[in-house]
């Protein structure tokens, strides 16, 4: 079949839209770092909205790790397919906002180039919870992470996103180039102002005088929301007979779709809002509702889920006890720590159950289990946390935390080997094989992980006798009869 390119454009079906621009005439203005899956369903879509009337808007991506994204899309001109799934059908869309990839291992300087020219305005990323080379637990830059060490002793020659946003803004501040705003899309607290501080903490390493000048550059907060599962092989067999031309990497994702954005751009953005971003001056409220709600609700289910064999989201609210836990999760544990005036959280909530039962979107529970270490203190330890301090219960978000430690030790309930997918996986499966399935020895060797618990947690008795009790009860009748009975009780 033929690959979907601009010379394959025309030939797509007439019922699939395509991008009402002339794709010749559009100019970069964005540069994204860690164009991933999540990107291209989710950004990439609100720029290609808004190219016809601001052309001087499009996106050059960049992979820092792998070649794979660029692999798939440069032989298709940047052009790919998002397909909305819902249990109506699945409705594709070509996407050709991206101008082009770049793979950073090999065609660093053309990305630093780019980055410091004028004409890039925004730079912006989804690199993961990981890729910023921070303390999870306070939010601070690592300076003893490998790509940190690397990057401040070779600057010119980054291979981390904090080394390259530094290095591009130092050779703007030389040739007297005002800064591009730095924008993240991914899930940290308060990911504006913690970007900020792990980019600026580089920049003042690496000179002092450029710490100061970075410390001036704009870091608007973001909330993102949409559900991206995997592309599997099926679905690129789909795509290929909907628009009748092969896709290497079309993307799979649900019809729900949420921005909010701190306006805070100071050289010009595109005009957002027209594209149905909510445009704010404080993200923070809605981005804890996200990580609080939406995130730690799809962690707990993702660990206790796969643990009971369920392979999708999907699969495991199809089971009423599970439903009832995260329905009562949101409801009694998360939502009484959420200030939101003017925002209906019971309606929110019903809105993401019936998200997560999507039946056409298949989510993997394995893979929204990776790198729990770095996802935890986010969706379900800051929530404990103000349980704890206003002395209320939290058992449904125990077992949360209970089913990742469970879920770390490597061997689900038939014996077989998880793919641990983590940056402490090592040292978490060591720890476990020590435990020797002991529910104590296990919860205080992982507490002890301050990556994750920081250092208050471990010494917690309310928080340790809820989530041990939880560990000891998955261990012993495992995790079905342990939610059924946590629903009853």
């Amino acid at each position: 079949m033929t690959r979907l390119s601009a010379n394959t454009l025309s030939s797509v079906p007439a019922g699939v839209r395509v991008p009402d621009y002339d794709r010749s005439q559009i100019t970069p203005g964005i540069v994204h770092l860690g164009i991933g899956a999540f990107h291209r369903a989710h950004m990439a879509v609100y720029v290609d909205d808004l190219l016809k009337d601001n052309p001087d808007w499009a996106i050059v991506g960049a992979s820092l790790r792998r070649p794979d994204t660029k692999e798939a899309l440069e032989p298709q001109d940047g052009l790919f397919t998002v397909a909305v799934r819902d249990a109506s059908g699945t409705h594709p869309r070509v996407i050709g906002s991206i101008l082009k990839v770049l793979d950073a291992n090999t065609e660093r300087e053309e990305l630093l180039a780019l980055m410091a020219s004028p004409q890039i305005r925004i730079v912006s990323l989804t690199v993961t919870e990981k890729g910023y080379c921070h303390d999870p637990a306070n939010g601070e830059l690592d300076q003893r992470h490998p790509d940190i060490v690397h990057d401040l002793a070779n600057p010119e020659a980054p291979r981390s996103a904090p080394g390259m946003l530094v290095e591009a803004l130092a050779r703007r501040k030389a040739a007297g180039i005002a800064p591009f705003a730095v924008a993240s899309c991914d899930n940290l607290p308060s990911n504006g102002e913690t970007v900020k501080r792990i980019v600026t903490k580089f920049a003042a390493l690496r000179d002092a005088e450029l710490g100061e000048w970075v410390n001036a550059v704009a870091f608007p907060g973001t909330m993102v929301d949409r559900i991206v599962p995997s592309t599997t092989d099926d679905d690129r067999a789909m795509i290929a007979d909907l628009i009748g031309a092969e896709d290497a990497w079309p993307i799979m994702t649900e019809p729900f779709t949420q921005w909010v954005i701190e306006d805070n751009f100071p050289q010009g953005r595109p005009p957002f809002e027209n594209a149905g971003a909510q445009l704010v001056e404080d993200v923070e409220p809605f981005e804890r509702m996200k990580l609080r709600m939406l995130n730690g609700s799809h962690s707990t289910m993702a660990y206790l889920g796969y643990l009971a064999g369920y392979e999708y989201i999907s699969d495991v609210m199809g089971d009423e006890d599970f439903v009832a836990l995260i329905h009562g999760l949101m409801t009694d544990e998360v939502m009484p720590t959420l200030d939101m005036p003017g925002v209906d959280l019971g309606a929110y909530r019903d809105q993401l159950l019936e998200r997560f039962r999507n039946p056409a979107l298949k989510h993997r529970t394995w893979q929204i289990a990776m790198d729990g270490s770095q996802k935890l203190p986010q969706r379900l330890l800051g929530t404990i946390r103000d349980r704890l301090a206003a002395g209320q219960p939290f058992e449904r978000l125990g077992l949360g935390v209970a089913a990742w430690m469970r879920y770390v030790v490597g061997i689900d309930e038939k014996g077989e080997v998880i793919d641990v997918r983590d940056p402490l996986a090592m040292r978490m499966m060591a720890i476990a094989a020590d435990a020797i399935d002991d529910a104590e020895d296990l919860y205080i060797g992982l507490v002890a992980l301050s990556e994750v618990f920081g250092t208050d947690l471990g010494d917690n008795q309310a928080f340790g006798e809820t989530v041990a009790t939880h560990l000891d009860s998955l261990l012993d009748i495992g995790v079905k009869e342990t939610v059924a009975e946590l629903v009853r009780s």
